[in-house]
């Protein structure tokens, strides 16, 4: 059966794959997620090890180029004809990574707000 040109059991199919997703959370990424795995528990190596601002930071930049350059992979594979590509996947992979970067530049903005308010501080 047809939906306005979308056959009912790709309909089923995507809202399968979107509930499946929605109840595992994914946050940011897998870098992300693995960088604030690593500043909440230590490893059991070395219980006093921290990890450093700036590689939790590079972690989580590198996660966001990651989903925008597998995002960008994913419009390209779906221009060229790639019948393994879907045009739902390209979209949310799109969301996905937009979303990321919006929070990428929120954080970015906090951090030079912060900046700021401390330089304008007297000693």
């Amino acid at each position: 059966m047809s939906v306005g040109g979308i056959d009912a059991q790709r309909i089923s199919s995507m809202l399968a794959q979107l509930r499946a997703a929605a109840q595992k959370p994914e946050g940011l990424g897998a870098g992300a997620t693995q960088a604030l795995n690593a500043v909440q528990k230590p490893t059991a190596a070395s219980p006093t090890s921290q990890v450093s601002f700036s590689d939790a930071l590079k972690s989580s930049l590198d996660s966001v180029n990651n989903m925008q350059l597998q995002s960008e992979k994913l419009g390209q594979d779906f221009a060229m004809g790639n019948d393994n590509v879907s045009l739902s996947d390209v979209m949310i992979s799109g969301q996905k990574a937009n979303i990321a970067f919006q929070a990428t530049v929120q954080v970015r903005n906090k951090l030079v707000s912060a900046y700021q308010d401390m330089m304008n501080m007297q000693v």
